[in-house]
């Protein structure tokens, strides 16, 4: 899978069902034969992945210690949730209202792609961390891609 691009807004219906956004479809031509993975995030938001992406993930949760505490409770609440959707005949998937809740998400939407994944937020809660942007992302970005880490561009 090559990496996913864009940033969509979108509305759910009163069944919570929403309709993949054109131009986030065509970077998924997977998701039809497939299927698509719907999980909570680390906070308030959702996240998509393909079927091929989340099976990646269970692979990493699969070598964990499975006898230590703290690896039980993180593969507990990493996988707490995830469902299968399936895109319907006109391309829309219905997101669990268990999931819903938990982002906050009521009716409008943003997509946002994340490298191999897509953030799900609710409309407001999304323009609110966007407004938390740092006064110093050059900052940021030099403490977080800088020096010898991986994707410094060092040699």
């Amino acid at each position: 899978m090559s990496y996913l691009i864009g940033e969509f807004e979108c509305k759910l219906d009163t069944k919570g069902r929403m309709m993949i956004p054109s131009g986030l479809k065509k970077q998924l031509p997977e998701a039809e034969s497939e299927g698509l993975v719907i999980n909570r995030g680390f906070k308030k938001y959702l996240v998509i992945y393909t079927k091929t992406e989340w099976n990646k993930k269970l692979d990493e949760l699969n070598k964990l210690n499975q006898y230590e505490t703290k690896s039980i409770e993180f593969i507990r609440y990493f996988t707490r949730g995830a469902t299968e959707l399936t895109p319907d005949a006109t391309g829309r998937i219905n997101l669990p209202q268990l999931l819903l809740d938990y982002a906050g998400i009521k009716s409008d939407v943003v997509l946002t792609c994340q490298l191999n994944k897509i953030e799900v937020w609710d409309k407001t809660a999304h323009r609110a961390m966007i407004d938390n942007e740092p006064d110093d992302f050059a900052g940021l970005a030099e403490e977080v891609m800088g020096g010898n880490r991986k994707g410094a561009g060092n040699e």
